[in-house]
Parts: C-alpha cells; sequence; structure tokens
C-alpha cells in the first residue's frame, strides 16, 4: 500500500470521545455501513494531509481486544488484519488509568500505535497534570494531547501518525526496573523493547510457546503477541492452531497476567499523572446521591418527570403558532383550490387528507424537540450510563444486566437504533431477550398519540397521564423479562461491566448535531411514511366496494374496522375508526394521530377548534377518558413500527421469531389494556 493510502484505525473505550475526534477530521466525508458478514457498524471517511490521502476508519468501542461481543469481534478482527497501517488508541485522558489496559493490549500487538490524549481541556480543568514526557517513556509509544471537543491538538496528531507508520517497535522504552532483580536471560533486552514486560515465570512461559509457533508456523507475525494470547488462554487462536500446549500450560494465567498489566497501569499513573486525586471528588459527590441504591431509581424518576413537565409545557406553548400557522395554510389552500375551479373530490384530498395528515403531525415537533434536548443533556453529560448503573440491581433479579438498560433507554428516543444497541450484550440469548422487550420502552413516534388524547380528556393532569405511559412500559419489560427468566432457570445473569464517564458540561455542537439528527428523521417520516399513510387512509375511507363514498361507514376502512371491532371492543376500543387508526399505526406511531384526522373527518385536530369537536365527537360515542387512556396503553405496547419489526427481523436473522415476537406484544397490548379497562370500569 502507497503511503498516499494510508489507513489510520481510531480505537478506544466507549465514551472516550473517539468518534467526536473521527468526526472532527472526517466532517462531511464520512460514509456509514455494516461490516461485512455482521450488523456492527461501520463508519468510513477521508482526509488529506500534506498532499496525501488518508482512509480513516471509526471502529467500535472496546474494553480490551477479548471477544465477547460483536463490536469487540469486529474491532479486533479488523486491527488483526493487514488492513490497517496505523492505529490510534484514543484515550480519555481524564481517566487514563481505565483507558491504558486496551493500550498495552494495543501495543503488544507490534503495529504501530500513536495514543491520542482526548479531553486534555477537561484534565486543565479538573487541576491535573500529565507528564508527557515520562508517558512515551514508559509506553514506548507517541503520546500526542488533543481535544476532540474544541478541535485542538488535530494537526499535531495526523502529523505524529504520518510519521510513525513504519516504527512497530515503538520509541525508546526507559524502565526504572533492575533487570538485575531477574533470573530471566532475556530481561534486560525485554525491558529495552517492551512496555509490559511480565513476571520471570510467565516470560518463561511466552519464551516457550513464541519457539513452539515459531517452529510450526514460521511465518507468523509477532510471535511474541500470540504466545501471550494463547498464555491467557485465548479460544479464537487454540482453534485457529491447534497444537499441543499442554506440557507448558500447567494453569490458568489468564488473571494473574490481567493484574500484572493493571499493575504497570498503576505504576504509570504514579508516574506521570500529578493530583489525580482531586479530579473525581464533585464526580464522587455527585454520585452519592444519583447512583445510589436507594435513591438512584427515584431520582431517575424525577428526572424524567422533570423532562416531561417542560415537553408539555414549552412544547405546548410552541405547538400553539405551529397550530395557527397550520389553520391559516389550509384555509388558503382549500380557499385558492376552490378559486380555481378543483374537484371537490382532489381538494378534500390535499386539505382533508395530506395536509390535516402531515401537518397534524408537525405540529407535535416542538414537544419532539424537547424531548431530545433534554435527553441529549442527560446522555452528553455522562448521567445516562449511570442510569445503567441503577438499574443493575434490577435488572439482575430478572435475569439480566444493567448492560441490558442501555438499548431500553435508547428506546424512550426511536426503537429502531435501541435494538441495534443490543449488539453491546455478550450472548444471543441476552440479546434476544433485549430485543423483545425494548419495543415496550415508549418511544417518540408515541407521544403524538399522548399528547393528544391526555390534553383531550386529562386537562391539567395531561402531563401526569403521559408520563404513566414511560413508566407502565418500563415495568411491562422488567416483568415480561421476569417472567422470561422464570421458564429458563439455569441462565444465570450477567456481571454489569461499565464505565462511569466523568461528568462533563454538554458539549453545544454534540448536542446540536443529535438533535438536528432527530429532527430530520421526523420531518424525513412526515415527508415519506406519514405523507403516504395519510393517502392511502383517505382513499381507504372515501372508497367503498361502490366507488367514491362520502359517507364513510359505506367505505372499505369501515367494512375493515368493523370486522376486528369484536377482538378490541373487551377492551375498550370497540370503535371502527380506533381500530383502523391503530392498525394504521403499524407503519409509524405518528400515523395514529393523523389518521383520527381523516376518519373523524376533523380537518385540524391539534387546533383548539379541532380538539374540542373530537372531544366532542367521542363523547357522543360513549368514548370518555377511561378509553383514551387504555388508548395510549394499547398504542404504547402493541407491534412497533414497521422500520423497527424490519430491523428486528435483521437482528434476530429470523422472521419467525420476529412473527412470534409481534404476536407477544400485540397479547401483552391486550392483556394490559383489558386489566385496566375492567379495574378502571369499576371506579
Amino acid at each position: 500500500m502507497s503511503t498516499k493510502d494510508l489507513t489510520i484505525g481510531f480505537v478506544g473505550n466507549p465514551n472516550c470521545g473517539k468518534t467526536t475526534l473521527f468526526n472532527a477530521y472526517t466532517g462531511a466525508n464520512l460514509k456509514v455501513a455494516n461490516w461485512p458478514g455482521v450488523t456492527v457498524e461501520k463508519k468510513e471517511g477521508a482526509m488529506r494531509f500534506h498532499d496525501e490521502n488518508y482512509r480513516l476508519v471509526d471502529l467500535p468501542g472496546t474494553y480490551s481486544l477479548t471477544s465477547y461481543t460483536m463490536e469487540e469481534t469486529v474491532t479486533r478482527q479488523y486491527i488483526l488484519s493487514d488492513d490497517v497501517d496505523v492505529i490510534v488508541d484514543v484515550a480519555d485522558a481524564s481517566a487514563l488509568e481505565r483507558n491504558l489496559y486496551l493500550t498495552l493490549q494495543l501495543i503488544e500487538l507490534g503495529k504501530p500505535v500513536v495514543l491520542a490524549l482526548n479531553m486534555m481541556d477537561i484534565v486543565q480543568e479538573r487541576g491535573m497534570e500529565i507528564d508527557l514526557h515520562r508517558l512515551p517513556e514508559m509506553l514506548g509509544i507517541p503520546c500526542v494531547p488533543v481535544s476532540a471537543r474544541k478541535k485542538t491538538g488535530l494537526e499535531i496528531l495526523i502529523h505524529t501518525v504520518a510519521h510513525h507508520k513504519d516504527k512497530a517497535l515503538g520509541e525508546k522504552i526507559i524502565h526504572h526496573h533492575d533487570p538485575e532483580d531477574s533470573r530471566h536471560e532475556g530481561a534486560e533486552e525485554h525491558h529495552k523493547m517492551y512496555a509490559m514486560v511480565y513476571s520471570d515465570e510467565i516470560e518463561d512461559k511466552i519464551d516457550e510457546i513464541a519457539d513452539l509457533f515459531k517452529k510450526e508456523y514460521p511465518n507468523i507475525k509477532n510471535l511474541r503477541w500470540h504466545a501471550i494470547k494463547i498464555l491467557e488462554n485465548d479460544q479464537e487462536l487454540r482453534e485457529k492452531y491447534p497444537l499441543d500446549f499442554s506440557g507448558i500450560l500447567d494453569k490458568d494465567y489468564e488473571k494473574e497476567m490481567i493484574n500484572q498489566k493493571f499493575g504497570f497501569v498503576e505504576e504509570v499513573i504514579a508516574e506521570c499523572v500529578v493530583n489525580k486525586n482531586k479530579k473525581a471528588q464533585s464526580t464522587d459527590k455527585t454520585d452519592r446521591i444519583l447512583t445510589h441504591p436507594v435513591l438512584g431509581l427515584p431520582v431517575f424518576l424525577l428526572i424524567m418527570a422533570g423532562v416531561f413537565f417542560l415537553t408539555f409545557t414549552v412544547g405546548d406553548w410552541l405547538k400553539g403558532y405551529f397550530e395557527v400557522a397550520l389553520e391559516w395554510i389550509t384555509g388558503a389552500v382549500a380557499g385558492g383550490l376552490t378559486n380555481f375551479g378543483v374537484h371537490e373530490m382532489l381538494i378534500s384530498l390535499i386539505t382533508d387528507g395530506i395536509i390535516a395528515g402531515v401537518g397534524g403531525i408537525l405540529t407535535f415537533l416542538p414537544n419532539i424537540f424537547i424531548l431530545f434536548l433534554a435527553l441529549a443533556f442527560l446522555e452528553d453529560s455522562g448521567y445516562m450510563a449511570r442510569v445503567a448503573y441503577v438499574m443493575d440491581g434490577i435488572m439482575g433479579k430478572i435475569g439480566l444486566s444493567g448492560r441490558a438498560f442501555l438499548p431500553m433507554l435508547l428506546g424512550f428516543g426511536c426503537t429502531v437504533p435501541a435494538v441495534m444497541a443490543s449488539r453491546v450484550l455478550e450472548n444471543r440469548a441476552d440479546r434476544m431477550k433485549t430485543i423483545l422487550i425494548t419495543p415496550f420502552m415508549s418511544c417518540s413516534a408515541r407521544l403524538p398519540v399522548y399528547v393528544l388524547f391526555s390534553s383531550l380528556f386529562f386537562g391539567d393532569k395531561a402531563m401526569i397521564a403521559a408520563f404513566s405511559m414511560y413508566v407502565l412500559g418500563l415495568c411491562v419489560a422488567i416483568l415480561a423479562a421476569y417472567v422470561m427468566k422464570l421458564l429458563d432457570k439455569e441462565k444465570e445473569s450477567s456481571m454489569l461491566l461499565i464505565e462511569l464517564p466523568e461528568y462533563k458540561t454538554p458539549n453545544a455542537h454534540t448536542i446540536r448535531v443529535y438533535v438536528w439528527e432527530k429532527v430530520k428523521d421526523y420531518l424525513s417520516k412526515a415527508g415519506t411514511t406519514i405523507f403516504l399513510a395519510s393517502i392511502v387512509m383517505w382513499v381507504v375511507m372515501n372508497v367503498g366496494p361502490h366507488g367514491f363514498t362520502a359517507d364513510m361507514d359505506a367505505s372499505f376502512g369501515a367494512i375493515i374496522g368493523k370486522i376486528l371491532v369484536p377482538f378490541f371492543t373487551p377492551i375498550g376500543l370497540g370503535y371502527w375508526q380506533i381500530v383502523l387508526a391503530l392498525i394504521s399505526g403499524i407503519a409509524a406511531k405518528e400515523v395514529v394521530v393523523s389518521s383520527c384526522t381523516v376518519l373523524f373527518g376533523i380537518g385540524n385536530v391539534t387546533t383548539r377548534a379541532g380538539m374540542s369537536s373530537l372531544s366532542a365527537l367521542l363523547e357522543s360515542m360513549g368514548f370518555g377518558a377511561l378509553n383514551a387512556y387504555v388508548l395510549m396503553v394499547f398504542c404504547l405496547l402493541y407491534v412497533p413500527c414497521m422500520a423497527a419489526v424490519a430491523t428486528i427481523r435483521r437482528e434476530t436473522g429470523s422472521w419467525k421469531w420476529t412473527g412470534a415476537m409481534a404476536v407477544f406484544q400485540i397479547a401483552t397490548a391486550w392483556v394490559v389494556s383489558f386489566v385496566i379497562f375492567q379495574i378502571g370500569g369499576l371506579f
């Protein structure tokens, strides 16, 4: 490969700022796809530096090169391949001790490694100092201070990468160890060549395994790394190289080698980091409350309640202006089309179908914006990782680790990335369980349904009614997981291993990108899925066996809805219009609202006048507050949108399992709705 096509792999622990650094380099030159054969996201970018081309690859976050999850397997396989020329190890400099274990493993690979000390601005804010002369001496690799957030040190880092690409053995290593204390005959040479030197016993074993490899597989690169991994009982290498190590592997050395690595990390930190103990004081004080075993969960629920208070108060205030604009647009379009002599049926399609359906959804944009803005602040501040830690106790009792709560948290935003996030779990059984219960988390697409029906029937208690949906979804998910645990008694829950990042002030650029991506997706859905669904719904409601009809009772929609009414009657939703709206919601949950505007013939259902008309119409049908609450519950728990179903099929690889999941969720929605309706009817 020529120097003009240098490939750089960005590696690092989760939450180290790796992707932010990668984005700072690539900007718009970003390409996202899946790794061949797996559903793990692959990000590639390109840049030019000093008239040379660089290919940058953002690898999935990992804590080590021992493969447990799909992400870790992909990262390891790519690093081991000949595709990557230089490894940029991105470390959170404010939490260096937690990041150096991976660094030592990367150095042992024998490939060019450059350590990017990210978040140096936070290091300075906390009064810490890192000895940038001693650190490279102890590790034997260049160590470059950068700040991805403030985009400082970026040119120096890429300049270092360019000059380090051919230096696989690194720089001169200076340890303070006395080789005379070691009986190992190559001790002095080892301390000059390798950053991580193990005890004499382990070094002897490494040499024996390396000699065996050299004899049987003379073309292997980096014999030392292969020997170390065999000594750590790496199953992938044991299967790839079926040699007889029985005379060498007389016991399990893995834990001992891990402890020695961490011992060396502590030595590095002691020599290279000043004022380390001051950095975590504020974080520790805050965590005493936010991660408290008793107070942690109530605090989380209180924070989420505050989020929905803002979503309703500020969001509804802004929504009012959108409603006025929608009413004006509808009137102007209807008037204009009438003046041009457009046929009444086409005017109805445009105003009652497209504008009412799509426009009605767009009026909820302020609520969606506030929700995502709040979630972005919580995520970027470092709080969301604490929620997984707090939930670990509860999740352990239902057969899952706190790590499984991370995809569930993402479900508050959108089910699609939440299902994809289940890849962080180590085994397939846990992933399948998590995928099954994640759709019970209330995604943002359901929010318009909650806002509309809670505002219609619950007045100033609307926020409480909507917030209860999020709590109920969480409770149903936990209960479902617990039932699965009872059916699978032999399955032990896995231990939570998660890095709790230091609290930091949310970055404005990161927040802006996060919120814009979510809003853009919402607008895109309004312009595609909801647009088409509104047209289809208008056609279904205005066309019957005898052609175009002004009487909705004679339409195909009414016929379909009435067939399914007996199924929905026991749960208080035995109205064909509501049934049809719920069916349309399988395309996208927001369509439930746009369908109601078409089904009940109310042009601007989200305006004050429109809501008053819809409320009166529903009440005349016997549809009251209890029915509205059950509708919200059913919408929360039944089948997710088609995009989520397609994602679940892709992640599980089985249409049969996906179909069974859909049946399970419809059954759960029906049972929970039935219980609430029947008990509610007693009061």
